[in-house]
């Protein structure tokens, strides 16, 4: 038998940079792809490239391919422990960010006024031509400067992109307008250069198209920078991941002392110290101490469990009750908060289905622009035609077709809809986002802190009949828990002094927490035992106590002088606007699914309770992603929908993530969409508003491909001249930002039913 004769794949990735369009991610998806045995998936909004290739070929090497097609690689720097690793990397995208704002600053307060005295012939003063070529020769080249940079490397690859439009449109204007000034006759002190729609006869004078010059450079500069704004926020999952990780932690020796070290000192086995408001270091078993551990920002459990010695504690925990000495088991890459991390870096490093359609189209459009332009040359000169005819018409084809509206139908759709989104509470992040939301057709729901408040609240209260009352049980079960720090307890104390009419609760003396049980203590004299209920209860009781277990909501008893008194019934509440947004969703033709790492109990509660018939409980962050992929797998678009760290993998694996914005930093950063206002119910209006904008960008660039096949022909003809193919370049951008800006005044309307899809 002969040897295995496929090497061993190993995966490395790469950040790629120059990229532009979708035109530059085939180049080096493609160049890549040239090595033998090697695949490469690019992904241009987060500039990462994930390369699959035999363990013969270095990562030098697909480096070294990658600058070969023109463009810049390195392999990632590696993750540092400290939080401040990560500042350099935002700082420099800042930088980047500012020199990009700049430079549209000055190329619009240079470009402004050569557009108005250009097009607006009663302004024009006795040498304005002048001052509008100083005015332009800055944004020619300064100004145009990475067009012209970015058109140059392109050459030099045999690559022509929408840069290279740009350039050569800029330029070509810019030269054209010089050799009129200066050898055309337009340099007059008096020349007045009419506006017209029209062809008009030079007679004699060749004119000047200075606002072409500033006016491509001017409008895909804003272009560009605006939808960079709306890529800004890429990686922020991943830094917020590492801020939750701990990077202190203190080791309790065998001599009974304690040191405090860096996170990466611990080793496994090491005991360390939780004390109370304290995150758990890592995940590890605890071996001394009692207390109520927060999993919610971990597993998204509403309730805190109780753990003692043998208890499994997970890093990222917050520790809410007493001192805790617990023995490490995983640590650095092992433990389940680097597993998130990894679920997160690897669904980012996926390509975004949606392609920007004007980049795409710009690799066969824009060769084909520069190949009539050539032609039209050729053909007038050919025809015996005068050569400025001939450079005239030339000129008109390279400045008609600039591909400003092109440039323009995303991005002034995109800041129309996410200022009004924003005014809904929805925040998007970007075109694809927008296309996600109108396709999604499943949607999955966290449990706590999406569908419910997220937070125990005391939901029903039973009392004894013939008993202390309501309102007095209460005031004195509310005075023994303000000495608990477990949330059940300060649940309790928090209702009841809501309820109080006195200013402040009672003191209380005598306290004692029993772990596991609850507490006690004296109030005015009287004994008070809040513990969790035993079998022998009134029938009252009882009877109550069965409809918060079928309810999933924790009970508590209230003992006074050892008399039981009332059932207190603590629980997550579900949010009122859940009950509308899960209705208009099923309206919108969308099926919801409740994934939650709670228990069945109160998962079957909530999901009954909003008429949601799939349910999957006890998810852990991995089952949640595994659910989201067998989803997709069965042919569904899925949206996830979250708050929590465990929510953070899904919402970077599903077609469109959803973070709820009263939930985590790291379920934010991993997800395309955010409702601000903490309303499960501005989803409905976040798929309206997407539905509607998708439309208004298909117009939009409906509109610049037919200007483009409309009026490239009448210029190749001479039936445009760069005058008129600069006014109508500058038309067709004012009708799609007006087009755009009609989604400032869009209003949510109550979403109609639509066809389930069939499979």
């Amino acid at each position: 038998m002969s040897a295995e004769p496929v090497t061993a794949l190993v995966t490395t990735d790469l950040t790629v940079g120059g990229m532009t369009c979708a035109a530059c991610v085939n180049r080096v998806e493609k160049k890549l792809g040239k090595l033998e045995g090697v695949t490469a998936t690019v992904n241009l909004a987060t500039g990462r490239a994930r390369v699959s290739h035999p363990a013969d070929i270095s990562p030098d090497e697909l480096v070294a391919n990658v600058e070969r097609a023109g463009y810049t690689a390195a392999l990632p720097e590696p993750p540092k422990s400290k939080s401040e690793g990560q500042e350099p990397a935002d700082g420099d995208e800042s930088q980047d960010m500012r020199l990009e704002r700049d430079r549209l600053v000055v190329t619009a307060l240079l470009a402004v006024p050569v557009l108005v005295l250009s097009m607006v012939p009663d302004l024009q003063f006795r040498n304005w031509q002048w001052l509008c070529f100083a005015l332009t020769a800055p944004v020619a080249v300064w100004g145009s400067w990475p067009f012209h940079v970015r058109a140059v490397r392109g050459l030099r690859h045999s690559a022509a992109t929408m840069d290279t439009l740009v350039s050569l449109g800029v330029m070509a204007s810019f030269s054209w307008s010089a050799y009129a000034l200066f050898l055309g006759g337009a340099g007059d002190p008096g020349m007045r250069m009419p506006f017209t729609l029209v062809p008009s006869a030079s007679d004699g004078v060749a004119h000047i198209y200075l606002e072409a010059a500033v006016g491509v450079p001017l409008f895909v500069l804003a272009g560009r920078f605006l939808e960079a704004r709306a890529r800004r926020g890429t990686g922020a999952a991943l830094r917020s991941l590492a801020r939750l990780a701990a990077k202190e932690v203190s080791i309790h020796d065998t001599d009974g002392t304690e040191r405090l070290v860096p996170i990466e000192e611990l080793t496994a086995g090491q005991v360390f110290v939780v004390r109370p408001g304290e995150r758990v270091a890592t995940d590890g078993e605890v071996m001394e101490g009692s207390s109520a551990v927060d999993l919610s920002l971990v597993t998204g459990e509403s309730e805190p469990v109780e753990v003692g010695p043998g208890s499994a504690v997970v890093g990222g925990a917050v520790n809410a009750g007493g001192l805790l000495l617990v023995r490490a088991i995983a640590v650095g890459a092992d433990t389940q908060l680097a597993r998130i991390t990894r679920l997160v870096t690897e669904a980012q490093a996926g390509k975004a289905r949606a392609q920007r359609l004007a980049d795409t189209v710009a690799g066969v459009f824009v060769p084909v622009v520069l190949a009539l332009a050539a032609t039209t040359f050729g053909f007038w000169l050919g025809a015996g035609a005068d050569p400025q005819a001939a450079i005239t018409a030339c000129v008109a084809v390279l400045v008609v077709a600039c591909p400003c509206a092109l440039g323009l139908a995303t991005p002034t759709a995109l800041m129309a809809a996410t200022g009004r989104g924003a005014q809904l509470g929805v925040l998007v992040t970007g075109p694809q986002s927008l296309e996600g939301l109108q396709h999604i057709d499943t949607v999955v729901l966290d449990k706590t802190g999406t569908l419910t408040t997220g937070h125990m609240s005391v939901a029903k209260v039973t009392a004894v009949p013939d008993g202390l009352g309501r309102d007095a049980i209460l005031r004195l079960a509310g005075a023994v828990e303000q000495g608990s720090e477990h949330p059940l307890g300060r649940a309790v104390a928090t209702y009841a002094r809501r309820g109080s009419d006195e200013r402040r609760l009672p003191e209380v003396s005598g306290f004692v927490a029993l772990p596991g049980r609850g507490v006690s203590g004296r109030v005015e004299g009287r004994l008070v035992e809040v513990l969790a209920p035993d079998d022998e209860l009134p029938t009252a009781l009882a009877d109550a106590l069965a409809t918060a277990e079928v309810a999933a909501r924790t009970p508590v008893v209230v003992r006074v002088d050892g008399t039981v008194e009332a059932l207190i019934e603590i629980g997550d509440v579900v949010r009122p606007g859940s009950y509308r947004a899960v209705e208009r969703l099923r309206k919108l033709g969308v099926r919801p699914v409740l994934a939650t790492g709670d228990r069945e109990a109160p998962a079957q509660a909530v999901a009954s309770a909003l008429g949601i018939e799939e349910v999957h409980a006890r998810r852990t962050p991995e089952d949640k992603a595994d659910l989201v992929l067998d989803l997709q797998e069965q042919g569904y678009r899925v949206a996830v929908v979250g708050d929590g760290v465990n929510d953070a993998a899904a919402l970077a694996g599903g077609d469109l993530g959803i973070a709820m914005g009263t939930g985590t930093d790291v379920a934010i950063g991993a997800a395309d969409v955010t409702l601000v206002r903490g309303d499960i119910e501005a989803l409905a209006d976040a798929i309206l508003l997407a539905r509607r904008t998708l439309g208004t960008i298909r117009v939009n660039l409906v509109w610049a491909f037919g200007y483009n096949v409309v009026t490239v022909p009448l210029a190749m003809v001479g039936l445009l001249n760069p005058m008129v193919a600069a006014a109508a370049m500058s038309a067709s951008s004012v009708l799609v930002v007006a087009n755009s800006l009609r989604l400032r005044t869009w209003q949510p309307s109550p979403a109609a039913p639509t066809r389930r899809r069939t499979r």
